[in-house]
């Protein structure tokens, strides 16, 4: 066959044995979509989860072989290895969806409380962790697989502790019949207590003048008998009448407190 000058011009940039081979065949070796091309052969390829272990020569078809553990091959191929399955790394926040198979990759997806930052081929391959909101500031938006969270700060005269979904209003004292223990702030509510009525605190100070003048008659009843008085007592009566102050002092120390 006689090549035209078109055909000639592409075969010089060819190599010299394919080349001198299309000089004296006048073709170039074109395989059908379902064969794949070695050397000058045209081999069926392997069927998915399969890759080819030898080549087809002449009569002899291709050899093909499953795929071993943590490869797969998902489509008809001449190639002599399979892919190595996805590793979804839990370092990387990540968590199989879909294991792997000899026919398809691994899918994966992010941990629970992570969201994928980096997608491939609808294949998760990058999580990070959602974002925590902090006290004076609520869930405006919970994260998702594919969004962070969204937070968002309270306004004047609200709360929360930064896992609320929406700010509460502080708690009105005066409304329940309470007095404000403690104004209430961005992060915690305000605190309530019971009201106390004049005549109460008039008792506790009463109580308490009247002790501080009980403790100091009993100071001044020791300093009287035991400092200045004791030259009158005779030998031996001293102590009894010590032990009688003090069981009277100690009397009226209780009687105070009681």
């Amino acid at each position: 066959k006689i090549l035209t000058e078109a055909s000639l011009r592409q075969n010089l940039f060819l190599p010299p044995q394919i080349f001198m081979m299309n000089i004296f065949s006048g073709q170039t070796l074109t395989c059908h979509p379902t064969e794949y091309q070695t050397e000058n052969e045209c081999c069926p390829l392997c069927l998915p989860g399969r890759h080819v272990q030898r080549d087809c020569f002449k009569e002899r078809v291709t050899s093909c072989r499953r795929c071993r553990n943590g490869t797969f091959m998902d489509k008809p191929t001449g190639h002599k290895e399979c892919y190595t399955c996805t590793n979804c790394d839990a370092g990387l926040g990540l968590k199989v969806k879909t294991s792997c198979t000899t026919t398809s990759d691994a899918v994966c997806e992010p941990l629970d409380g992570f969201y994928c930052i980096d997608v491939t081929e609808n294949n998760c391959v990058a999580a990070q962790k959602h974002r925590i909101c902090h006290p004076g500031q609520y869930i405006k938006q919970a994260g998702t697989a594919f969004t962070d969270t969204v937070c968002s700060d309270c306004s004047a005269g609200t709360f929360s502790d930064g896992t609320f979904t929406s700010c509460q209003p502080h708690t009105q004292c005066e409304s329940v019949n309470l007095q404000l223990i403690k104004a209430g702030t961005a992060s915690t509510d305000a605190e309530c207590g019971e009201k106390s009525s004049n005549v109460t605190v008039a008792v506790i100070i009463i109580c308490v003048l009247l002790l501080v003048f009980l403790l100091i008659s009993a100071g001044l009843v020791y300093w009287f008998y035991f400092r200045k008085k004791k030259m009158f007592f005779r030998p031996g009566e001293d102590d009894r009448t010590i032990k009688m102050l003090t069981w009277f002092c100690w009397m009226i120390i209780f009687s105070a407190k009681s």
